[in-house]
């Protein structure tokens, strides 16, 4: 430890994978200031993992992101899941097969007491529970999700989502909009729009998908039919002898509102 920081909080970027628990895995050198403070620390010692959603075009405060808290220990070679453990390393981190086995880095396991998530700038910040983190299963999109997101957010679909906040969630003067995450139940988006001439407000929406979808396709034709929809009830179509408008039947909710008000 350097001299003069003690219970000073130290910074340092790392990379991870989970384990079949949930629990982040980091492949360390021992010589790096971060991993002599975690040593030091001792097992009653806490660390916090600073992660940050990988989204096209955003960067800061903007993106998603979660503070996961908790205690660390060196994983011993003999461990039951360490073949895994290299497995799922060196496949999302290519460097990893020159150092993995070299007597200066050992993987760490850090196992979470606290979950801190923020959605982004002036939007939704909430603790998450620990068994409700540790409960959760990735979603048959997590894969393909970043890309579909910034096919999304390209020029060629800024009208589809003007009109989907337009006429779906009946806002006006929208100043800018965005997809920010997609999954097998629905996607969100967050909108800014001008409500008075020196005020703009920023909120984020979910627009559920009428059945969970099953594929990356399934997915595109439903998000599609809600771009579909919010053109048809901008043009005052109406679907049978009830009048049903299109777009009546989307679950929308509001997930996030502006928090700067």
């Amino acid at each position: 430890q350097q001299e003069g920081i003690d219970g000073s909080p130290f910074g340092s970027y790392v990379d991870y994978v989970l384990d079949d628990d949930g629990n982040p895995v980091l492949l360390m050198n021992d010589m790096s200031m971060h991993t002599i403070n975690i040593n030091s620390a001792g097992e009653e010692g806490l660390c916090s993992l600073f992660v940050q959603l990988a989204h096209p075009g955003s960067t800061g405060q903007d993106v998603s992101r979660c503070n996961v808290t908790g205690k660390i220990t060196k994983i011993d070679n003999s461990a039951q899941d360490m073949d895994t453990i290299k497995l799922r390393y060196s496949i999302r981190h290519s460097y990893a097969d020159r150092v993995m086995d070299s007597p200066k880095f050992s993987f760490y396991r850090l196992t979470p007491t606290k979950v801190y998530f923020v959605g982004g700038f002036g939007v939704l910040a909430k603790w998450v529970p620990v068994d409700e983190y540790k409960n959760a299963e990735p979603d048959i999109l997590a894969g393909e999700a970043f890309a579909i997101v910034k096919k999304l957010n390209q020029d060629e679909h800024k009208e589809d989502l003007k009109l989907v906040a337009n006429h779906l969630l009946n806002l006006e003067n929208i100043e800018d909009i965005r997809v920010t995450s997609i999954d097998r139940l629905g996607f969100d988006i967050r909108v800014t729009n001008r409500v008075t001439r020196l005020k703009v407000k920023t909120n984020e929406f979910r627009l559920g998908f009428r059945i969970p979808v099953v594929s990356v396709e399934d997915a595109k034709s439903e998000v599609l039919k809600i771009f579909q929809e919010a053109w048809e009830k901008g043009q005052g179509y109406s679907w049978d002898s009830d009048d049903e408008l299109p777009g009546s039947t989307i679950p929308i909710m509001t997930i996030a509102e502006d928090n700067l008000e």
